[in-house]
């Protein structure tokens, strides 16, 4: 963003300040009473002059103990942040910026947000409507760079309010549209003297709280009938559980037990369970395990899919071949089941209500569902994973191999930790080997709801994405999630090119005070890149990185930093002081970069393996 534009940024005034006409409600306090109204507690972006008074508006607001804002060190960054926030928190996110630069540099995170389908708010500035066309600073109107024409293809609505009037109505309806089956973004483009219109009313007319209160969805009640019979009469079930399940997981991981089933999930839906349950086989997708691809391979009688879109990372493009006639898809997004023309049934509707109605009907039915072949208790002593590698989990080399920092992770951070992986071998590392309070203890069943457990009901200890992909979302992220829920441990794993485009974010954990642990795997390359062209036999360029001292780096910013070459070197840190620390740890982990990360899967996507 232009330097210049921050000379314009807004300097709160003190309490004891006397009277100024922007302290006149105007409707920039109203868009921010509305956050008020439905729980916003923060906003995060970068001030500018186009913005200003929506920053004076968030200065007034935090002294009353309203919404306040967060500031980031690049725009894209404070996308990530409402993402994250939005995730732990379940309310919306919000992100704003300036026009021009600001707006476009938004472009990014929100992008991300709406793939993933993460309730995110975008307010972003322009200049005043008589300067259109003028060659204003950072113009980005509808005759300039066109910034609301770019939001287009990356939200569920997005609008330029051109009169004061509009200003209620179009917000409620972008707020309303990112709760709307499967969730996503919105952005609304607001001018400079808009945002300054003096308010007519000082309170909201519309009770937005009670616009957003979610309703008890439709379900299609003869295809759970005709799915709940097939379910009666298989005899081999596998369900396979998507992102989207955070709400039902209860229900879900009930109808497995009812029923005798094994089960995988997606990558990005790892997080919702617990991993040692006797009958998990696995990941399915990248980073997965052979395991979850052999079960699926074996040809089940009925395969459950729940809240996933089937995208090229979590099956590789290959549904016809592994999944077939045999896939029943349960979902309440029309998005994710026209990507599964092949299933034998679509059954449509909230997921939560979908699993319910099949209890009651099994409760209905109470006579045993038998399982040829499966006995859960020989299976409580092992795991039906299959690890690729499993030997290095448990290496002692120098430097240290990412599997065994994987398994020590999992060891020394507490079960209700928030992980957050970023894109690259950090995700591939993470979903593969990754699990919450490993070798500790068994946990119990109250554990295990404390480990899946988050404030918004939607348990997810592991967060990462499967289809849009910026490098550097977790890091913004993980700050966002740490913001939204303080109490909650929170663990950041990135890559040293992730943490090169967008490492300045942990300035913000550090001056919001976010224990964060900033986890950077320091291999001087872009990992995956290199690894896909040695996988691939392809030409060796454009993957090398600068070996950096990362520990020196975050001590240049007042932040603890510790290098981590052995596993000796981790085992000596006290990650319960870390997490209790008033500001982030960096960790610099020199990682083995000779170690090959199971990514099998995207390289036979990209045509470059057989």
């Amino acid at each position: 963003m232009d330097e210049l534009d921050l000379a314009f940024a807004d300097e709160s005034e003190s309490p004891d300040s006397p009277p100024s006409p922007a302290d006149a409600p105007q409707i920039a306090d109203l868009i921010v009473s509305y956050l008020e109204d439905i729980g916003v507690e923060y906003v995060f972006g970068i001030p500018g002059g186009a913005i200003e008074p929506l920053y004076n508006a968030l200065a007034r607001s935090s002294r009353r103990g309203g919404p306040r804002p967060v500031v980031s060190r690049h725009e894209a960054g404070a996308a990530f942040m409402a993402d994250g926030y939005a995730r732990e928190t379940g309310k919306l996110g919000v992100c704003i910026a300036t026009s021009g630069p600001g707006a476009t540099n938004l472009i990014t995170g929100i992008a991300c947000a709406h793939d993933s389908n993460i309730p995110v708010l975008a307010i972003t500035g322009l200049p005043t409507l008589p300067s259109f066309g003028r060659n204003a600073l950072q113009e980005s109107s509808s005759i300039s760079v066109n910034s609301v024409a770019m939001f287009r293809h990356c939200t569920r609505y997005n609008s330029l309010i051109s009169h004061p009037d509009q200003l209620e109505r179009k917000l409620i309806n972008a707020i309303m549209s990112t709760r709307q089956a499967p969730g996503g973004a919105a952005h609304l483009s607001i001018p400079l003297d808009i945002l300054r219109t003096p308010l007519k009313h000082a309170a909201p007319t519309y009770d937005l709280s009670r616009l957003l209160r979610q309703k008890v969805s439709l379900v299609d009640d003869q295809a759970v009938r005709e799915l709940h019979e097939d379910i009666r009469r298989a005899h081999r079930i596998v369900f396979l559980i998507g992102a989207a399940c955070g709400e039902a997981i209860e229900a879900i991981m009930e109808l497995i037990e009812r029923t005798g089933a094994l089960f995988v999930t997606t990558p990005d839906a790892k997080g919702l369970i617990n991993p040692r349950h006797p009958s998990y086989c696995g990941v399915f997708g990248f980073g997965g395990h052979s395991s979850a691809d052999e079960l699926l391979a074996d040809t089940p009688d009925l395969l459950l899919a729940f809240g996933t879109g089937f995208a090229e990372l979590i099956s590789g493009n290959r549904c016809d071949e592994l999944l077939g006639e045999h896939l029943v898809h349960i979902d309440s997004s029309e998005e994710n089941l026209l990507r599964t023309p092949m299933a034998r049934q679509h059954v449509r509707g909230r997921i939560l209500s979908v699993c319910q109605r099949l209890l009651e009907l099994l409760d209905a039915n109470p006579g045993p569902i038998v399982r040829p072949g499966l006995d859960t208790r020989a299976l409580s002593a092992q795991s039906r994973i299959s690890y690729y590698r499993p030997e290095a989990m448990d290496s002692d080399a120098v430097p240290i191999k990412p599997q065994r920092l994987m398994k020590m992770l999992s060891e020394h951070c507490p079960p209700t930790t928030r992980f957050f992986a970023d894109i690259g071998n950090s995700m591939v590392w993470t979903a593969h080997y990754l699990e919450p309070g490993s070798g500790r203890h068994q946990p119990s069943r109250q554990e295990n709801s404390d480990i899946l457990r988050q404030p918004s009901g939607a348990a997810n200890w592991l967060r990462l994405i499967m289809e849009f992909c910026p490098m550097g979302w977790a890091i913004g992220s993980a700050i966002g999630a740490a913001r939204g829920n303080p109490d909650s441990p929170v663990v950041c794993i990135t890559g040293d090119g992730a943490y090169l485009m967008s490492g300045q974010e942990i300035t913000v954990a550090a001056q919001e005070g976010l224990p964060v642990i900033f986890v950077v795997l320091n291999d001087a390359a872009y990992g995956m890149v290199k690894h896909g062209q040695r996988l691939a036999k392809a030409e060796q360029i454009g993957a090398e990185l600068p070996h950096i001292d990362y520990r020196r780096l975050a001590e240049a910013m007042g932040i603890s930093g510790h290098v981590i070459e052995s596993p000796q070197d981790l085992e000596a840190l006290d990650f319960a002081t870390l997490f209790q620390r008033k500001g982030p740890t960096l960790l610099d982990v020199r990682v083995d970069p000779e170690e090959v990360p199971p990514m099998s899967l995207r390289m036979k996507a990209l045509g470059t393996m057989t």
